[in-house]
């Protein structure tokens, strides 16, 4: 049961980090998290990842 913390946070903060990139985003791409959906959904899921361990 462990785990799947760990993936539906993973998941549920690289939706988040991807859907700020669509919503909110960099349009002059001079943000180097944001200017990307790759490393958008790679830091999200990141920081969802880094908060269901502290869950």
């Amino acid at each position: 049961m462990e785990i799947m913390k760990f993936i539906l946070s993973t998941a549920v903060g690289a939706a988040l980090g991807f859907g700020y990139y669509k919503l909110i985003g960099c349009p002059n791409g001079s943000c180097p998290i944001t200017s990307s959906p790759v490393s958008s959904t790679i830091y999200g899921a990141a920081m969802g990842l880094f908060l269901g361990t502290q869950l």
